[in-house]
């Protein structure tokens, strides 16, 4: 590929380099403007940096790519479509969608059940990440959101934490840590 600017090659270079990105993937990565659309939200410092190093990953935020661009999905921008059309528009597309994700991204699951007040919801999207070691829930929206949205998202994440929070360790490595933890206090 020929790319004029020295920094915005060595950057793309880097990340091909780094992530195992095929001709195609460089290409797509290139064509969505993966170097500006990360350079924006870096200060002067960072955009050096990123042209030296590549992306690297200091804050939590800086895992997932803000904002998200979806063209692979090959959904025209002035198309009517779905919630679900979007979903599986995301699943078919996968490879593409984590690497747009941003890094250390795993698909666990989609359309999740909860069970709250013996009444069913579905998360659509639910991922892991290796990097900062958490979980992702997606929820689609295709309208513009509402309150009762960020409700039911929060609720998710309460519901979805308190799941993932039954794996402990057994309760006599518990009973010795909280007897230590007490011992050092005095």
């Amino acid at each position: 590929m020929r790319i004029e600017s020295e920094d915005e090659r060595k950057f793309y270079e880097i990340e091909a380099s780094n992530q195992n990105w095929s001709v195609r993937q460089l290409q797509r990565q290139y064509n969505a403007s993966l170097y500006e659309r990360l350079a924006l939200s870096k200060d002067k410092d960072s955009i050096m940096r990123l042209a030296q190093e590549g992306q690297i990953i200091n804050n939590p935020e800086d895992i997932m790519k803000n904002p998200l661009t979806l063209e692979f999905l090959g959904i025209k921008p002035d198309a009517s479509y779905s919630e679900t059309k979007l979903e599986n528009a995301i699943i078919d597309k996968m490879q593409q969608f984590l690497l747009e994700l941003g890094k250390g991204f795993l698909f666990e699951s989609r359309q999740k059940r909860f069970t709250f007040d013996e009444e069913n919801f579905f998360v659509d999207l639910v991922f892991y990440n290796r990097l900062l070691q958490c979980y992702v829930l997606i929820d689609l929206k295709i309208d513009k959101l509402a309150h009762q949205d960020l409700g039911q998202m929060q609720m998710y994440v309460n519901i979805y934490a308190q799941q993932y929070a039954l794996y402990l360790p057994d309760k006599q490595l518990l009973r010795s840590k909280l007897k230590e933890w007490l011992e050092e206090q005095d």
